[in-house]
Order: C-alpha cells, then structure tokens, then sequence
C-alpha cells in the first residue's frame, strides 16, 4: 500500500503546554497527549506571546477589556495597557511563523492572548462574557487562514481531537503539493488520492472540488489552486460522521467485491453495519478493507489516503 505520510508536520503551540515555567504564576500548563503522544510525529514551535512581549515571569496577569471585536489587554492591578505592544509582537511573530510553513497550531484556552475562542471580556466596571479571542491567536487566525488550529481543552473531545490531527496531516500534505511543481495533471492525482477522505467529510465539498479541477484548464492554475486549497479545508474541518464513514466503506467495498467468497462478503458487510451502529470502532472495518486492497491489488484504493490518513501509532480511529 502506498505511504501517504507527508513531511514531519510543523506546529505552532503555547509554549505552557509543553512544560515550560512561562505563566503568569511561574507555572506551566503541561499536557500529556500533546508531549507524549502526538509530539514525536510533529515538530513543535513554541511561542508564549506575553513571555516573548517582555511581561516576564512571575508577571502580573492581564485580561481583555472592552469589546469583543476590540478589547485592549490590561494588567489587573496596575492598570498598563499591553494592546499596543501585544500587537505590534503578534503581527511581528506571525509573519516569522508563516516562514516556518506551520502545519498547525494549538493555543492555550482562555488566554488573553491565545485563547481561540470564548476568552473572557471584561467589561469597565466589572463583570465579563466568553464571547473573546486572545489578541495574539487573533491575528495568527487571520494571517494564517488555511491553518488547522486547536485549543488543548477541546482536543480532549475524541471526534474534535480526530479532526483536527486529520486537518493537520493533510494540509501537510496540502503545503507538499503547492510547493511542488504546479500542474493540473498533479491538482488532478491529489483531488483522486483524496477522494474517500473528503466523501466522508462532505459530500458537497467533494464536488465542488471536482468541478474546480474540471475547469483548471480555462482557468489560471494558481487560482485553482488557492481555490481547491480553500475548500479543501473547509470540508475537513466538517466532522465525520459514523453514516458518512459506512458509507464511504460500502463505497470501497464495491471495487473488489466479485473477488470475495460468500463468507467474505458477509463478514465485511456486517461489520461496516456494525460500525455505523457504532458497535465496533472504525479501524476494524477499516483495517479489513486495507487487507483485501492489498490482497487483490485494488489499485485505485492502494493510493486512497482514506486507508491511512495520520500515523497509525496515533490510533485515532480506533474511538471513532
């Protein structure tokens, strides 16, 4: 079966969360699922935007006030106002960080400056509301717009965590292909090798990209690329579901099903049966598929990165 594993993916990451003593308090917001598990198949850059803004550590903590759609960064017993200083930082450091070509980022939720979403505003006079996003993760969101990004808080939800390592692996792959001599014939084998992916995402998606690689050809290819790259991502960030999934399954069987015998047959059947009543986890309808594509040479499949789209040391779909 072809690799489909791209380059080592780059990730941008709150620094806090691989250990390091960079908060407010001294203290550090370690997790383990981002060192230990995913870590070795990524390589980390961390940033701490109020360390790297000049705050320091012990520092006194700040919070967003005012609006949602500006709030300044103020020190809580002082009074200092960072916005300035937080801003000229944030469009310096995410102009480094597009020069690093990230595959993604996962910030530090809550944080006045990297919290992605629901960060607390306060307002004047007291009292707040979750409707904020940090000022550094702010500008990174817009700078880099194709990106994956997370929070650690929410990779804690399986299906969210699934997501967004998929999202990162294949805009990785993504990045690869751009960087890569431009052709259609090339756009053409990426939009095949990723068909049965993007199927169990949004059907939709699949074919509004299948019209934009029709029409390559009347169009600027740089175009059609930044288009395909657009959708593209918009479609992974749609979750999967165990319908989709089955469907997808049912989908592969159908190209080598006259190779097997009855037994077989109803064996596979039941078991992408079993998984859309989510009896069994995806990965055993999945790894018996792999198997007959590889026994029956199914060609087409052998190159679908449906069959492998992450490591599998990072045995995702063993809890979808």
């Amino acid at each position: 079966m072809q690799n489909n594993s791209p380059t080592r993916p780059k990730l941008g990451i709150s620094t806090c969360l691989l250990g390091q003593p960079v908060r407010y308090d001294g203290g550090h917001k370690r997790d383990y699922f981002l060192t230990q598990v995913f870590g070795p198949f990524v390589e980390w850059v961390p940033v701490c935007p109020e360390l790297e803004v000049g705050m320091g550590v012990p520092r006194e903590p700040v919070r967003l006030v005012g609006n949602a759609s500006d709030p300044s960064m103020i020190a809580e017993r002082s009074g200092k106002n960072w916005t300035a200083e937080m801003e000229r930082f944030s469009a310096r450091r995410t102009a480094q960080l597009k020069r690093l070509n990230l595959s993604g980022y996962v910030f530090k939720k809550d944080s006045p400056s990297c919290g992605m979403e629901r960060v607390r505003i306060y307002a004047p006079k007291g009292g707040a509301t979750r409707g904020g996003r940090g000022l550094f993760a702010s500008v990174v969101m817009n700078e880099l717009a194709l990106m994956p990004v997370e929070e650690e808080g929410r990779l804690n939800d399986l299906s969210l965590r699934e997501n967004f390592i998929e999202r990162v692996f294949s805009y990785r792959r993504w990045q690869d292909a751009t960087s890569a001599p431009k052709s259609i014939r090339a756009l053409v084998d990426f939009h095949t090798r990723h068909k049965f992916l993007l199927l169990a995402h949004s059907d939709s998606h699949y074919r509004r990209l299948g019209r934009i690689v029709a029409a390559a050809k009347q169009n600027p290819l740089g175009h059609a690329y930044a288009e395909y790259g657009r959708i593209f991502m918009d479609a992974l960030a749609i979750l999967a579901t165990a319908k989709k999934h089955a469907n997808v399954l049912d989908h592969m069987m159908g190209y080598f099903t006259k190779e097997l015998s009855a037994e077989e047959r109803k064996e596979l059947v039941e078991l992408i049966r079993d998984f859309r009543h989510q009896h069994v986890p995806l990965i055993v309808p999945v790894t018996l598929i792999r198997h007959y594509v590889t026994k029956y040479i199914v060609r087409y499949l052998l190159n679908q990165v449906y069959l492998d789209p992450s490591p599998k040391e990072l045995m995702l779909r063993n809890h979808v």
